[in-house]
């Protein structure tokens, strides 16, 4: 299984209160912090290695998992520094590290899908890389992806248009040849990454259809609270 890097930096301003004090992976979700929830179900895929990308606050993640050992895993840190990059320079700052292909998953997401699908499905496109898709219709968070005919047509997050369905579900896989035209030390997100590979037709479509779950907005909190405190008390 390919090396996941797990992108929890920033300051999470969306989810204060609670990010004032700690960071966002270190909410409780139905008595253990998000990101104890998130590194169980990478290793119930198959995931021994995990870069997690941290910033504010981000020791205190590092104190709860250490290396990683506990969750059958191999951790590695990488924090902001003084400068916030955003999520792509988060990754570009790490390029030196990183695998030829790795997987991506946003530091709020709660995603249970099959990773060795969305790896298979990977490797048979050859392209740059993969974006995961679900049919979202604005219910959860506005639709960002065209996704049509098995194809992701468009993605971009600030100018949203009409057919515009589907929406970015959290997972991702991307070639580490991705990031080589992007300048070190500068801002900029993940998402121009993506809309670079959708421009140049090497971004893989993957459409999944179970919901995702997230951390990164109080209504999604709630949800997510609610279901896995219901699996621990049925288990």
């Amino acid at each position: 299984m390919l090396p996941v890097v797990l992108l929890s930096g920033g300051l999470a301003t969306r989810m204060r209160p609670y990010t004032e004090k700690i960071p966002k992976a270190m909410i409780d979700v139905a008595g253990k912090p998000f990101i104890h929830w998130q590194l169980t179900m990478l290793k119930k895929q198959g995931v021994e290695s995990v870069i997690l990308c941290i910033g504010h606050l981000g020791e205190m993640i590092e104190e709860y998992v250490g290396n990683g050992s506990e969750y059958g895993l191999s951790l590695t840190y990488s924090y902001d520094g003084d400068k916030l990059l955003g999520t792509g320079g988060a990754l570009k700052k790490i390029e030196d590290i990183l695998p030829e292909a790795f997987f991506i998953l946003y530091g709020d997401s709660y995603l249970e899908i099959s990773y060795a699908d969305v790896l298979s499905a990977f490797e048979k496109s050859n392209k740059k890389g993969l974006m995961t898709v679900y049919e979202n219709e604005d219910l959860y968070d506005a639709s960002n992806v065209v996704f049509q005919n098995g194809k992701l047509i468009n993605y971009n997050k600030k100018n949203k248009v009409s057919d515009m369905h589907h929406i970015d579900y959290g997972l991702g896989i991307l070639r580490r040849e991705a990031f080589y035209s992007f300048p070190k030390d500068e801002v900029f997100d993940l998402a121009e990454v993506y809309e670079m590979l959708v421009s140049e037709n090497q971004l893989y479509g993957f459409e999944v259809f179970q919901r995702f779950y997230e951390i990164g907005s109080h209504a999604g909190l709630q949800e997510l609270r609610s279901k896995l405190g219901k699996e621990q008390s049925c288990s």
